[in-house]
């Protein structure tokens, strides 16, 4: 089956893991900006960062039949500081324009402080002023349910379309006011701060497929592309079909992504005949 990685941090990956996701299924990545591990000083550094994420790593991700794609945004871990955080902001829409750019994000909150909120506001403001999809990043552990709370209050505020917004690391104690609230949720398969595939498949059993993406936010952590791989086998152990595998793994982020017109990928069914043309594009 096809299988869509929404939230991937490739520029911290390696060329191995392109080469076993293509072998897997993966035809298409998205890549969030993110934070590299220390707070960049200058808006200099987040502008090269943003070109190599829109022109260096899609034709890294080309050499292995993979489509990649791209967010710009401040990312919630940086915005303590609001001078350089506006800095950036008045850069991001020229990458708006790039053929790869598919919105803001990952924005968010990380302890959830003023200048957080300020800046994640911000950026909401600006992804509404061009028209753009918003990612956007709930805190980890013990400050996830009064980071999303807050999340939610603040959108609550603004004049957003729940459609064109994706709240991922969703876990099962901030999922329902997350879907109570019509936004997509995103569940993100990593150690320790997050989920497991096991959690995610009883969540999906829970709450059902509609507006639901699972990811493996792959970056330079104990984390690994492959765990997506692994959902999928999980899901399908439980004895769902290969259909809904692919609306979960596949058609959904083609729907959510597909909002922008720079996402050419459909979504699929997948026929139950047994003739060798059983795959139809919606």
């Amino acid at each position: 089956m096809f299988i869509i990685q929404p939230h991937y941090h490739a520029i911290a990956r390696t060329a191995q893991d392109y080469e076993r996701m293509a072998m897997s299924g993966v035809v298409a990545v998205a890549e969030p900006a993110f934070w590299a591990g220390f707070d960049r000083k200058y808006p200099e550094t987040f502008i090269d960062y943003f070109r190599q994420i829109t022109e260096f790593e899609p034709t890294r991700a080309a050499q292995y039949g993979i489509q990649h794609f791209a967010w710009v945004a401040v990312n919630p871990k940086e915005a303590e500081n609001p001078e350089l955080s506006l800095e950036v902001l008045k850069h991001m829409p020229e990458f708006f324009q790039k053929p790869n750019v598919l919105g803001v994000g990952e924005i968010g909150l990380h302890l959830s402080s003023k200048n957080e909120c300020d800046i994640f506001q911000a950026q909401v403001e600006l992804a509404l002023k061009y028209d753009q999809l918003i990612l956007i990043h709930t805190p980890h552990l013990h400050d996830k349910m009064i980071g999303t709370r807050l999340i939610l209050e603040i959108l609550d505020g603004m004049n957003v379309n729940p459609d064109k917004i994706w709240i991922d690391h969703v876990e099962e104690h901030t999922i329902r006011m997350v879907r109570e609230k019509g936004y997509w949720s995103g569940f993100t398969l990593y150690p320790i701060t997050k989920c497991t595939a096991t959690r995610a498949c009883d969540m999906l059993e829970m709450y059902g497929f509609e507006r639901m993406m699972i990811n493996s936010s792959a970056d330079w952590g104990p984390s690994d592309p492959f765990t997506l791989q692994e959902c999928v086998l999980e899901f399908r152990r439980r004895g769902n079909s290969i259909q809904a595998a692919t609306e979960i793994f596949y058609n959904n982020p083609c729907r959510f992504l597909g909002q922008n017109p720079k996402w050419k990928l459909r979504p699929i069914h997948i026929s139950t005949e047994s003739d060798a043309d059983g795959v139809v594009f919606c």
